[in-house]
């Protein structure tokens, strides 16, 4: 039996299946209308029945933003039910006289205050009675409610009556989410929109992974990637699936650290362009990690990495707006009716503009197994062209540029805009579209080496193989320097530790776990926070991080910790990379399927078509080219060399010299 990653994404479901003989990919068309379809399609078409599962999902993150979740009602102190609808005052598009608000995932009627009160020491200050939590148990019942997120002043610190609400609205049928168990943290607005987001999506994802799990093979165990890049148990996932937003992008960047550190790449820039979006994360040797994101109007404060999403991929949607000015996106094609090239609909889409340029061949496209139709392509780019002053070649080479620009930008999110210069990196290439655009954006960032990776359309369903079992935990405590020693501050883990030991030997039992732990600081009086690893002075080094992220330090003022965190990692087996013995600098004959016809830059060129599976490593490559394989095309255009590295990697070297090789 074997160890299979699957990747779901909003045009096509990938899957990668690992045994003692190597990989085998299956890359098919989504189900939107149940996901779990086309997974277990994928699954079937594997020659050894699956032992473990470890899929990364978009059902949380597609019920959140499509708001198709279950009715929800929020249960806080009385007083406090409009909490997360008011929100905080934070303004994010201060001058737009038109801006509104996502609405509240949680009507007014739905919004039930509960008697009883803890004080911010943890005290009670006011008891919840027995009575009071029966008759607002049966308001909420009665209100139409599916699932309901509870979420009491601080509750973080002494969450019994949390627990008391939650028994009975589970006794009444209730799907129920705890903050106290979601996320044990203080910022009580942060806090209830991140359990509402887990309450109006649990009922959701509890279906999808008991529809999955149903179809598995007997036996076979079930794991989902979270936001943080490490694996939980399918259990895990339907009560807090607010944990996998970010699910499927967590894989390729995983499987971007691990393909990096055996390469020779310790600074990358990750691109993943899919079907419907790309998403980018920075890897300075490390995972990038984030403690927030905002997702669906809401803020989601849970453990994640550092990934930033914008609505351009082979899928969106091409248009002119009021203006006339051409627009790519955010708007997708999807699985259905996909690309008009794919002969269901007549949007045209990033993909359509690659096929009529001749990026893309319709004899090699998923291997050959699904057909395109090029020739319906003609007619609607000379009529995008023709509305917009344009031909129908410098239409397709719009709609190429404007798609560019937008993934441009947002790699200048995560590196200029955080002090990192984008030369200093190379960027790594991957999702099924990522191959046919990655030169052209290390061209405009400046980038100098391209890394294609092998199965680079399959690349996030790798990235599951390559994942841990991580849970994370957190405690906020306020602990200021001038009255806690180190001595303490070690103290102050022991009951998290606890706690952390005692889950993770119900998420994986006799395994044995490394625990990591972490302080969030501030100097007294600050509103934000920084985290720190826990070394052997936190408060030296919280002083230093300071001083590099803002520029400055009091060594002389009292600094807070704020919340302690303990990731607790179970390590798994994975797969190795195996670097080849020999490389063979020719290319073999049979790996050159002939060359084709292709715009670049307004004019045709004839460019060399290559087999992927048929090129060896150290054979070395001049655009320009086009690089065919199962679940990608990455094309080469003129002025630049490429070499495939000993690991099968296809290296690019941007400048036109010799590939870098770290």
């Amino acid at each position: 039996m074997a160890v299979v990653g699957v990747d779901t994404g909003g045009t096509f479901t990938d899957v990668i299946c690992w045994t003692d003989d190597g990989f085998a990919v299956v890359k098919l068309p989504s189900s939107p209308d149940n996901p779990a379809r086309a997974v277990l399609s994928g699954l079937a078409r594997l020659a050894v029945p699956a032992r473990r599962v470890m899929h990364g999902s978009t059902v949380a993150t597609n019920a959140l933003l499509e708001r198709r979740g279950a009715v929800t009602a929020f249960v806080t102190n009385q007083g406090f039910e409009d909490i997360i609808a008011i929100g905080r005052q934070n303004r994010p598009e201060l001058y737009d006289l038109a801006s509104r608000k996502e609405p509240c995932l949680v009507p007014e009627a739905l919004r039930f205050g509960a008697p009883g009160r803890v004080s911010a020491e943890g005290k009670v200050i006011e008891e919840l009675s027995a009575e009071a939590v029966r008759e607002l148990t049966a308001r909420v019942a009665a209100s139409g409610a599916e699932s309901v997120a509870v979420c009491l002043l601080f509750s973080f610190l002494k969450p019994e009556h949390e627990l008391l609400l939650g028994e009975a609205l589970a006794e009444a049928g209730l799907s129920v989410s705890l903050s106290s168990d979601i996320l044990a943290e203080f910022r009580e607005y942060e806090r209830a929109a991140t359990t509402v987001a887990n309450a109006y999506v649990a009922p959701v994802m509890a279906g999808y992974l008991g529809d999955l799990a149903a179809g598995l093979p007997e036996g076979a165990e079930l794991c989902v990637m979270q936001s943080s890049g490490g694996l939980i148990r399918a259990e895990t996932a339907r009560r807090e699936p607010v944990r996998t937003v970010l699910s499927g992008p967590a894989g390729g960047v995983v499987a971007g650290l691990a393909m990096g550190k055996a390469a020779g790449f310790d600074r990358l820039i990750t691109f993943d362009m899919g079907g419907t979006s790309t998403d980018v994360s920075l890897l300075d040797g490390a995972l990038s990690m984030a403690a927030e994101t905002e997702l669906a109007g809401l803020p989601i404060k849970t453990p994640m990495l550092d990934i930033h999403t914008v609505g351009a991929g082979g899928g969106s949607l091409a248009r002119l707006d009021a203006g006339g000015a051409l627009v790519v996106g955010p708007e997708s094609a999807g699985a259905v009716p996909g690309p008009a090239c794919y002969g269901k609909g007549d949007g045209l889409t990033v993909t359509d503009a690659n096929l009529f340029l001749g990026r893309l061949s319709p004899d090699h496209f998923l291997g050959g197994q699904m057909p395109l139709f090029p020739d319906r392509l003609p007619e609607l780019f000379t009529a995008l062209g023709a509305a917009g002053g344009l031909t129908a070649v410098e239409a397709a080479e719009g709609v190429v540029a404007v798609a560019e620009a937008a993934m441009e930008r947002a790699i200048r999110v995560i590196s200029v805009e955080r002090g990192h210069d984008p030369a200093d990196f190379a960027l790594l290439s991957y999702g099924g579209a990522g191959g046919l655009h990655a030169v052209s954006l290390a061209r405009l960032l400046g980038v100098k080496t391209v890394v294609v990776p092998r199965h680079p359309g399959l690349f996030s369903a790798l990235g599951m193989l390559f994942a841990d079992i991580v849970r994370d935990f957190s405690e906020t405590v306020m602990a200021a320097s001038d009255k806690t020693d180190l001595i303490e501050v070690a103290g102050l883990f022991g009951n998290l530790e606890t706690r952390a030991r005692q889950v993770m030997a119900e998420e994986a039992p006799g395994a044995r776990m490394v625990l990591e732990r972490q302080l969030d600081m501030r100097y007294q009086g600050q509103s934000h926070e920084l985290p720190i690893r826990f070394v052997a002075d936190p408060f030296l080094a919280f002083h230093n991080r300071h001083e590099a992220v803002f520029g400055f330090k009091h060594p002389k003022a009292v600094i807070e910790i704020v919340t302690l965190r303990i990731r607790a990692r179970v390590i798994t087996d994975k797969p190795q990379f195996t670097e080849a013995e020999r490389l063979v600098a020719g290319v073999p004959a049979e790996a050159m399927l002939g060359w084709k016809p292709l715009v670049w830059q307004g004019a045709e060129q004839a460019a060399m078509w290559y087999d992927r599976d048929k090129l060896l490593p150290g054979n070395t490559l001049s655009g320009p080219a086009l690089v065919a394989e199962t679940s990608a095309t990455t094309f080469l255009p003129p002025g630049v060399a490429a070499e495939v590295d000993g690991f099968g990697n296809l290296v690019i070297s941007v400048d036109g010299g010799r590939a870098a090789t770290a």
